[in-house]
């Protein structure tokens, strides 16, 4: 087995504060996230992978959270939500769940297709190149509906790996690399916690524990690798942090009290993770 690995999940804009605020807190108390081996991120875990990794420091990216620098606007209409549901829930079986949701996001009019890369360039924060450490960006295929990955041997512009990663269906256009269209990683799974397999210690922060429709939960996927072998400790948030959340993960305004949330929440579970983290 392979040593480490931090698994970053997504949630839009307001699940990407409390991850920042869990990966401060965390920092804060004396968890050295420096560790890993590999990062693995979905959706809004590929922006703060790829900035975590680019060498800016967890607290830097908690501050950018609380004083509104990285704000994004991400606007969901109702019948976006609806257009959405109704593909992700339209079967019982995970691969048809997925196919559904990529028919509809190739279907959907969403506007000019760089809408997804021109929405992520200012989170990236000025980072364009890959890490030198290794990073693996989670991304579906939109007409296969099967998670791949995306890393700095792609031969895909850093960039690109990540707008693709975070193209929620209906909402965001899909993304077009080699010929291939792309929607949001965590269109079956959040957090892709399988692609840690054969790691021996995962960290797994997961702003929402379950992707819509029939796919397994990041604890169930959590409990597979245990029972490989692995010690892991999945962090999703707690009663405090899904209050400071809200229902809405795209309400902009949200993302300070989720960052704080997030925060808090590390520290208190730090110890745990102590337990599971090389240190």
């Amino acid at each position: 087995m392979s040593d480490t690995a931090l698994v970053l999940g997504g949630g839009g804009p307001v699940g990407g504060a409390w991850l920042v605020g869990v990966l401060a807190g965390l920092t804060e108390a004396g968890i050295d996230l420096g560790r890993a081996d590999i990062v693995i991120g979905t959706s809004a875990g590929s922006v703060f992978g790829s900035r975590l990794l680019s060498g800016v420091p967890a607290a830097e990216l908690y501050e950018r959270q609380l004083d509104g620098t990285d704000a994004i606007q991400l606007p969901v209409t109702p019948g976006q939500t609806l257009r959405f549901l109704w593909a992700a829930l339209g079967s019982r079986d995970p691969q048809r769940s997925a196919e559904r949701l990529g028919r509809a996001a190739l279907r959907a009019r969403t506007g000019p297709e760089a809408d997804p890369v021109g929405l992520l360039r200012p989170l990236l924060g000025g980072v364009r190149d890959w890490p030198a450490r290794e990073l693996r960006i989670t991304s579906v295929d939109a007409r296969t509906g099967r998670v791949e990955t995306f890393d700095a041997t792609s031969g895909v512009p850093l960039l690109d790996a990540v707008a693709a990663s975070c193209a929620v269906p209906v909402v965001l256009s899909p993304v077009t690399i080699a010929g291939r269209r792309w929607i949001d990683g965590g269109s079956r799974s959040t957090a892709n916690l399988q692609l840690a397999h054969g790691y021996r210690r995962v960290l797994a922060v997961v702003p929402i524990p379950k992707a819509v429709g029939p796919h397994p939960s990041a604890g169930r996927q959590a409990a597979e690798l245990s029972d490989g072998g692995a010690r892991v400790a999945l962090l999703a948030p707690d009663p405090a942090a899904r209050k400071a959340m809200g229902r809405n993960l795209a309400d902009d305004t949200r993302r300070p009290a989720a960052a704080r949330a997030g925060r808090a929440q590390a520290l208190a579970l730090a110890g745990s993770v102590a337990e599971v983290w090389p240190g």
